[in-house]
């Protein structure tokens, strides 16, 4: 064999060496969740399902033959350490995609970042603001706090209670929540008879309460906050004697809140995703397999319940990883329209089928209405 072709032959090799190495780069995926803090049972199992999903996917092969790199920091439910985190991902860790935002005022603050960027991010909180209006490079995979509150006062109308209290938490999803409730309430003809606020990390919402027992005409009462603070306030509820209907937002949608509450969270109703009630949906429904396949890999590996919240995480990685196998890569752009060219995904939200005007794709019928039970979630409708 000549010197030329040995070379070329060497030249062939490390090409196809290089080719090989850049095959197996890993897809990064970063992520800022609140594992720790007040909104601390909404982000364990975001975090818990993206490090269980990520090490099934690659236990079977990866993505495209890349293996995934879950890169991730606990903001400690700080929005501003949310926002150091989300640019460090970008700029040093030089992510492909984030997933993450555990809370709106977490996903709001990184979004600014993110534009700029014009990197994909699947948001796992609440608040309408978050997608209207639109923001090319941000989805998101829970429902609302629109749908919610249209939810829960269409529940209450059919129970005939039109007169009601509001009590909002002063985080970004309660605010926007309070928002959102008002201009449902106006549309669906419920009149907000009183409304007040806590704070996310009160831990004591007495006061506010005495003067919803106190004022005329209130038939229920709707509390729109996540975290711990809502399990604060039915304990409260029952101290005070207070007999009305309460209903909760999607923002405490897990095991975790019953058992925070303590047995004071029985009759108290809330819409919520139908991972919460898998084993009980019909075998027809469409969401059951997703929902109960989710469920059993999660509680196998954990020893726990589920929550709607992990059930966020494992759909925005689902289509995250559906967008990457359709864009043949991580060319961010073309992440990002294959995203929005989502389709008839069947998560444990709901059918997802975004567009250009819709980066969330869920229908107000996404959401199920539960009612606490026996310390369970029972399915109203």
């Amino acid at each position: 064999m000549n010197a030329i072709l040995k070379s070329a032959m060497a030249v062939l090799f490390g090409l196809g060496l290089a080719m090989q190495a850049k095959a197996a780069d890993p897809i990064k995926i970063g992520s800022v969740l609140s594992v720790t803090g007040p909104a601390a049972f909404l982000g364990d199992p975001e975090l818990k399902t993206l490090q269980l999903y990520v090490e099934k996917i690659n236990n079977e092969g990866g993505v495209l033959g890349r293996p995934l790199q879950l890169i991730f920091y606990d903001d400690g439910s700080d929005a501003g350490k949310a926002n150091s985190f989300g640019k460090r991902l970008i700029e040093d860790d030089k992510v492909d995609l984030l997933i993450g935002g555990t809370t709106t005022g977490a996903t709001m603050s990184i979004a600014p970042l993110v534009e700029r960027a014009e990197i994909p991010f699947i948001s796992l909180a609440g608040a309408v603001v978050i997608i209207e209006p639109v923001k090319k490079w941000i989805f998101k995979t829970p429902h609302t706090d629109r749908m919610a509150a249209e939810r829960v006062f269409e529940d209450m109308k059919k129970r005939g209670l039109t007169n009601i209290a509001l009590l909002s938490e002063t985080s970004g999803f309660g605010q926007s929540g309070k928002k959102e409730s008002e201009i449902a309430a106006a549309k669906m003809g419920i009149t907000l008879v009183v409304e007040d606020t806590y704070g996310p990390k009160d831990t004591e919402m007495g006061p506010q309460l005495t003067k919803i027992k106190g004022t005329p005409g209130v038939q229920a009462l709707f509390i729109f906050g996540l975290g711990q603070g809502p399990a604060v306030v039915n304990k409260n509820i029952r101290q005070l004697g207070i007999a009305v209907p309460v209903y909760h937002a999607h923002g405490v949608a897990s095991e975790e809140f019953i058992k925070l509450s303590g047995g004071a969270a029985e009759g108290m109703r809330l819409p919520a995703a139908a991972l919460l009630v898998a084993s009980k949906l019909p075998a027809d429904d469409p969401q059951k397999p997703v929902a109960t396949g989710y469920a059993k890999a999660y509680s196998d590996r954990y020893k726990g319940e589920v929550s709607t919240f992990g059930g966020h995480a494992y759909d925005a990685l689902m289509i995250a990883i559906g967008a990457i196998k359709r864009a043949g890569g991580t060319d961010k752009a073309k992440v990002r329209d294959e995203i929005e060219a989502t389709r008839n995904y069947i998560g444990t939200s709901g059918k997802v089928n975004m567009s250009p005007a819709d980066h969330m794709g869920l229908e107000l019928s996404a959401f199920r209405m539960l009612e606490v039970r026996n310390g369970d979630w029972a399915l109203i409708n």
